[in-house]
């Protein structure tokens, strides 16, 4: 029975209609919250274990490559399935989709701040949001961990991943490419254990000129709409120096927005003046409590870079400031999912590098409980110490910082889910809701 339901489970359900493939990156857009953790997990609970339009080593396989990429991974996870899917038309809506829920309500609140400041009822609900996020992640990050670590060792990797980038914060890439040695080298000593299918159909080479062709397309469509900025503006205009600066993170930002926040931060701040610290630390608090991938934070520097320095009208240079950096920061993400995308199922059929792969699979897990961790501690205290153990840096929360409120709305989200077993749609809507009445009798 056990096999059944899991030969079931793994096989995918037939393909979906666009619009009805197209409704579900909405809702999967609208639902985005907690970070690349909590995306992840979204998107395995629906394509997977809802829908069944991916089964679960497709899934895997995809969330390998997507973390081996620059940019984010979660939007980046999206449009591989919806090209997978819908071909680059699907790639095209899932990707957007993905972000523009997210990059709607963060320009909204971004005029909002520019204009106002800080706004305490928007800050409220999130805290809400953000309480109940952290019950869907744990929830679904077991499930993750369950399915894909299937090994002794795979559990080990999952466990020295984690303690490489929390105790000694090893870079991603560093993780990435010891997790896949190790597989190499596993299989090398041992064999590869498994042999390819002969029952699947075999895989048509793809042209290099397809790919090619595909690379120039997106870098003419990423590239050429920031140089007619350059060339109208000026080089030394912000709107330039906007273009050039988040073109330039689309490249390094390898391990998902998390990597290249503090660098980012201390430029905007202390290179190029356009925000303050506090106002910084706004930003990073509104992109991790809103939908989409954290790194809409760029969205909300764009804007009041552009607003403050433009040298016209704040709102109308502001929401240019903002789809410029937009443009510059997902452009480059279709070109790398696009290009790739016809490789992955390859990867699938050398057993040396399937090998490396359920290792990097294996490291993905860790990094993700990491990145939950990390979500965690921001939410449940409001300060941290970074401690010094030999090599090891360690975060400690302060106790005396802790967050009775948020404790308590995170408690309130899990018995939602855990025991009433109610949608994450309604729990989120609840949990805010519960925000806004605590503040109101406090």
């Amino acid at each position: 029975m056990i096999d059944a339901r899991r030969e079931q489970h793994d096989t995918p359900a037939p393909g979906p209609s666009f619009a009805e493939a197209r409704a579900v990156w909405m809702r999967i857009g609208l639902m985005s919250f907690g970070g690349p953790a909590g995306q992840i997990a979204l998107m395995h609970k629906i394509l997977v274990d809802q829908k069944r339009w991916l089964d679960e080593g497709t899934f895997l396989l995809a969330l390998n490559f997507c973390t081996l990429l620059p940019g984010p991974e979660a939007m980046q996870l999206a449009t591989y399935a919806g090209w997978r899917l819908h071909g680059v038309r699907g790639g095209l809506t899932a990707g957007l989709l993905f972000v523009l829920p997210g990059a709607v309500l963060i320009l909204a609140i971004s005029m909002l701040y520019g204009s106002f400041g800080e706004l305490p009822i928007v800050a409220t609900v999130f805290e809400g949001i953000k309480a109940a996020v952290l019950a869907i992640v744990a929830e679904a990050l077991w499930r993750i961990a369950r399915r894909a670590l299937t090994s002794r060792t795979e559990w080990l990797v999952a466990a020295a991943s984690f303690i490489a980038i929390f105790l000694f914060k090893v870079p991603f890439p560093l993780i990435v490419l010891a997790a896949a040695l190790a597989g190499l080298i596993r299989t090398m000593i041992l064999g590869s254990g498994s042999r390819a299918s002969t029952g699947s159909a075999p895989l048509l080479p793809v042209p290099i000129a397809s790919t090619i062709k595909t690379v120039g397309l997106w870098l003419a469509i990423w590239l050429l709409p920031l140089l007619a900025v350059s060339l109208v503006f000026g080089v030394d205009h912000v709107l330039a120096r906007l273009a050039l600066f988040f073109s330039k993170l689309a490249v390094v930002t390898f391990g998902g927005a998390y990597s290249v926040l503090a660098y980012m931060a201390q430029d905007v701040v202390e290179k190029y003046g356009w925000l303050r610290p506090g106002e910084m630390l706004d930003g990073l608090g509104l992109a991790e409590t809103t939908p989409g991938p954290l790194i809409l934070v760029t969205e909300f520097v764009g804007y009041l870079a552009a607003a403050r320095h433009g040298g016209g009208p704040a709102l109308p240079f502001g929401v240019l400031g903002a789809v410029i950096t937009l443009w510059a920061t997902f452009a480059p993400c279709f070109l790398y999912v696009f290009a790739g995308a016809p490789y992955v199922e390859r990867l699938k059929a050398a057993p040396k590098l399937k090998a490396a792969l359920s290792m990097i699979t294996a490291a993905v897990v860790g990094v993700i409980f990491n990145l939950s961790l990390w979500f965690a501690l921001h939410v449940f205290f409001k300060a941290q110490a970074e401690v010094a153990l030999g090599p090891a840096r360690l975060s400690v929360p302060l106790l005396a910082s802790v967050d009775v409120k948020a404790l308590g709305l995170a408690v309130l989200a899990a018995v939602l889910l855990f025991i009433f077993r109610l949608g994450i749609v309604t729990t989120l809507g609840v949990s805010a809701s519960a925000s806004l009445l605590l503040a109101w009798i406090i």
